[in-house]
């Protein structure tokens, strides 16, 4: 225990600094960080502006992609009903016989099945003789172009028409023949503006554009029938001061793509395989200021605390000179000699005291310190590996000026992180139950995981893996982590055991019968005692190769997990580690093994 510092005599008066000393000192102080706080606060406006810019851009494409993907299912799906309805028998007796008095309800029940906008059916003559919306009965159809271009042609044809309040038709239509001679035209509307109704409530703005470059979709109903540059065609701002506002609307960021209603919006397109149409979407800057602003009103309360203390620090310093000074030196002399006595004798009860605590402490600390780095450095080195090797690739493709495959580097990274901390939540396991709670995990999923996490170690060397699993996914009720951990232990303990054979070899098989099978096999030198190999702390690694901890935790996660982990020995040398768990209610049985080196 270190020794308590002498007591000042505190009679003897204390020269404080000038008065105007102070005044500067407190100037400089404050300018000082008034400056660091601008510096800061537009370095990490700039940055953040442009990161989460770039994070939503992304979004926004691949909202993009899925819209896109929507559209053309839709489309496809659609195109192959009139087809279908072309060869029904019921229609066709229909056109021959005259007789239409159950063609609408069978075409009302195949609108529903199909879920179709709406279904028509024109006779030779181009009159509507059957509908799902029975008000167009008797409706002539004859010069449209769906209708003659199906007639013509003699195949499926696609045509687009403009409903009355400038929404747009998307129909299907072909000819129905009997003996090679036409009967009439089935004609299916595509129901695409369900799509409209649910981007109006994801994005911002979101339109679909055919080869001409019109506005044929769009969750603006003023845009039909405009091109896009009509449709953003925006009155300019009443006054100065709101065209001032519009123009500094993100002082640190790049300027925006488009303006949306005098707002500033970025803009993203995909090109739809169909037709020469082309799918914008327009997205609001207002989240990416929002998350900016958030952080910024971080920064600003700091700084104001910081500024804060430092006003505080300066006037108790003051305050406590100023007590100083009103002392008397007489009592101060009676009540230095009783501190001294009385720290005098709390000096020799705390060092016997910090003796006895220091012994004790000492052994509980040496003892959790060994275990609990013991664990950490045996769950954490697998992760960490493998952080380091996307670390790397992430720097390589930023210095080639590659910025989108890094982020998917940055993003691995993320997820190892967020692994690791799953993994130190789990080193108690051996100890106390888990607690997580079950959900259902393909393991063959959980394979391929473990494999990935794997990967740097088996670069580093020359390993056969073999790997036999079904072609149907093997359904467990598990935690992933958990099971990706006991994997991941098995075939490190494989690859360690492997070291010194000539032409190592690893084969995985799973398997699902009554219960979910994995085994993991080595042609290494073999278990030499079964009886231990599950007990904690128990190796035959060399010192700083192995701390015992990993099978005996994998026993535990299996157990927690309703199932069994076992050893044994192969007949041709080498280890067999088998897991065992049970199936969840709906996953499949009896499938053909898929094989894979």
């Amino acid at each position: 225990m270190p020794a308590s510092p002498p007591i000042p005599d505190l009679t003897t008066p204390v020269e404080s600094e000038p008065a105007r000393s102070r005044g500067i000192l407190l100037r400089v102080v404050v300018a000082a960080i008034l400056v660091t706080a601008a510096g800061v606060i537009w370095a990490t406006n700039a940055w953040l502006t442009e990161r989460f810019t770039e994070t939503t851009r992304v979004r926004a494409d691949l909202r993009l992609a899925l819209y896109s993907g929507n559209v053309m299912s839709e489309l496809q799906r659609t195109s192959v009903v009139p087809l279908l309805l072309a060869r029904d028998p019921g229609l066709i007796t229909a056109l021959q016989t005259g007789d239409f008095s159950l063609t609408s309800a069978r075409l009302i029940s195949a609108r529903r099945e199909i879920e179709a906008a709406s279904i028509r059916l024109l006779d030779v003559n181009g009159r509507t003789v059957g509908a799902t919306n029975r008000n167009l009965l008797g409706k002539i159809y004859a010069t449209d172009v769906f209708f003659v271009d199906a007639i013509r042609s003699r195949d499926t044809v696609f045509s687009t028409s403009t409903k009355d309040g400038g929404a747009t038709e998307f129909l299907y239509s072909r000819v129905l023949l009997a003996d090679g001679r036409a009967l009439g035209v089935i004609v299916v509307e595509t129901d695409l503006a369900k799509f409209e109704r649910s981007w109006a409530g994801i994005s911002d703005a979101v339109a679909v554009t055919n080869s001409e470059g019109k506005v044929i979709l769009s969750t603006q109903t003023r845009w039909r029938g405009l091109s896009l540059a009509e449709a953003l065609a925006a009155p300019a701002a009443p006054n100065a001061l709101q065209r001032a506002l519009q123009a500094t609307s993100d002082w640190a960021g790049s300027a925006p793509d488009a303006y949306l209603g005098s707002a500033a919006v970025m803009r993203a397109d995909a090109r739809l395989p169909f037709r020469g149409w082309r799918m914008v979407s327009f997205t609001s800057y207002d989240s990416v200021r929002q998350r900016v602003n958030a952080v910024l009103a971080l920064e600003i309360m700091g700084f104001a605390i910081l500024m804060a203390a430092v006003f505080y620090l300066l006037s108790r310093r003051a305050r406590v000179q100023s007590a100083v000074y009103r002392r008397e030196s007489a009592e101060l002399r009676v009540l230095n000699a009783r501190l001294v006595r009385e720290i005098a004798e709390r000096e020799r009860v705390q060092k016997d005291l910090a003796v006895a605590e220091q012994t004790l402490a000492q052994s509980s600390k040496l003892a959790a310190l060994g275990e609990m780095s013991a664990a950490v450095s045996h769950e954490l080195n697998q992760p960490l590996a493998a952080m380091k090797t996307y670390l790397a690739g992430a720097r390589l493709l930023l210095q080639r000026s590659r910025p989108e495959e890094a982020l998917s580097s940055f993003q691995r990274i993320d997820d190892l992180i967020e692994r690791m901390g799953a993994i130190t939540r789990q080193l108690k396991s051996y100890a106390r139950k888990g607690g997580e709670a079950f959900e259902e995990v393909d393991v063959r999923a959980a394979l391929s995981s473990a494999l990935a996490m794997m990967e740097p170690q088996l670069r580093a060397r020359t390993v056969k893996i073999s790997r036999s699993v079904p072609r149907r996914p093997v359904v467990v009720l598990a935690d992933r982590i958990r099971l990706e951990q006991v994997i991941i232990n098995l075939l490190r303990n494989a690859l360690d055991a492997t070291k010194s054979v000539q032409e190592p070899h690893i084969d995985l098989r799973l398997s699902a019968e009554e219960t979910a099978i994995l085994i993991v096999e080595d042609n290494g030198p073999g278990l030499s005692d079964l009886e231990k190999l599950f007990e904690p702390f128990w190796t035959t690694k060399k010192p700083g190769e192995g701390t015992g901890l990993g099978l005996a935790i994998s026993s535990g996660i299996v157990k927690d997990l309703g199932g069994r982990l076992t050893a044994r020995n192969a007949d041709k040398g080498g280890a067999i580690f088998e897991v065992k768990l049970p199936l969840a209610a709906d996953s499949k049985k009896g499938e053909t093994p898929r094989a894979a080196e």
